[in-house]
């Protein structure tokens, strides 16, 4: 018997999580604020406990042992119900309804999310949320060891059975968009010619969703003779906004513009292929009441969303 609820501790458990998260000792005492030599002690101890290896050392860095990995979801599992409860004694502590851990995929934090909170804000004024922005790689582990609630976003379909719980709530197609005003806007019949009289700014290669724009141009076959690339979603819509020129990235991405009729959708197909956005729930757990609640609101805003015929919720049935 190796006694662990005895001879383990909380600050043996950050020490695996930092380690194991940095792959760097010298990155992980920075991280939690412990000096390197009072961390290699903690590990050493950790190791003396689980009677097993937890890391390989090498030259670059540290590496998780297939035992490592195991100790280390655990750690970060328990670490966060820890967090949980400091969160909950928060609650009893104040006037708050509690707190929301929230994950978001880009377009859905930069496009959606602003107006889901700003509801809640509104019907659920003391409830409190966590915002956590990533792509869904990095926010499922988060998902699924409790540190996040729920994740709001596309939908990729996973390479493998994952278990988690995906349900699609809207619609996120890729479109033409434009400033109100735009002298595009004066052609009554416009075709993807079009997209060669305007610069374009367009998201960059290294996203994914900057890919798929990428692919929909040559599938239709259309080559912008001047293309400007950017990562920053605030840099596309000051061009935008300041500029004749065009963007082709998912509409929600420029959520709130096109609800505003600061910028509006060009009616130019690019492409029939179904692109699911919703929410992910972890398996084997229920949803807090607080993310259920943030669901609901943000049910409503879609539907808001639809009547203006700014997204598409028939994609849910």
């Amino acid at each position: 018997m190796r006694h662990l609820e005895q001879r383990l501790k909380l600050r043996h458990l950050r020490a695996i999580d930092a380690v194991a998260l940095h792959r760097s000792l010298v990155r992980a005492s920075v991280a939690i604020g412990l000096s390197q030599p009072a961390l290699s002690r903690a590990l050493q101890e950790c190791e003396a406990a689980l009677e097993i290896k937890l890391f390989e050392r090498h030259a670059r860095g540290v590496t998780p042992t297939e035992a490592g990995e195991a100790v280390w979801a655990s750690a970060r599992r328990i670490l966060a119900e820890i967090s949980r409860l400091e969160e909950e004694l928060d609650r009893q502590g104040s006037a708050s309804d509690g707190v929301i851990a929230l994950g978001a995929l880009p377009v859905a934090a930069v496009g959606l999310l602003p107006s889901v909170l700003a509801g809640l804000k509104i019907s659920h004024p003391r409830l409190q949320v966590r915002l956590v922005q990533g792509r869904t790689e990095e926010l499922l582990p988060l998902l699924a060891v409790g540190q996040i609630d729920v994740i709001v976003g596309r939908l990729y379909d996973p390479p493998a059975p994952d278990g988690f719980r995906r349900e699609t709530l809207y619609d996120e197609p890729i479109s033409v968009i434009a400033r109100a005003g735009h002298p595009i806007f004066d052609d009554p019949a416009p075709d993807m010619s079009l997209l060669t009289r305007f610069d374009l700014v367009l998201p960059t290669m290294t996203q994914r969703m900057g890919q798929e724009v990428e692919h929909l141009l040559d599938e239709r076959g259309v080559m912008p003779s001047h293309c400007l690339r950017s990562s920053s979603v605030g840099f596309i819509r000051e061009l935008l906004h300041t500029t004749d020129m065009l963007t082709i990235c998912p509409r929600m991405m420029m959520g709130g513009d096109l609800r505003r009729g600061a910028l509006r959708v060009v009616p130019l197909m690019l492409g029939e292929v179904p692109r699911p956005a919703g929410v992910i729930r972890a398996s084997g757990r229920p949803t807090p009441a607080n993310a259920e609640t943030m669901i609901a609101v943000l049910r409503a805003d879609l539907a808001a969303m639809a009547a203006q015929g700014l997204v598409d919720l028939s994609a849910k049935l």
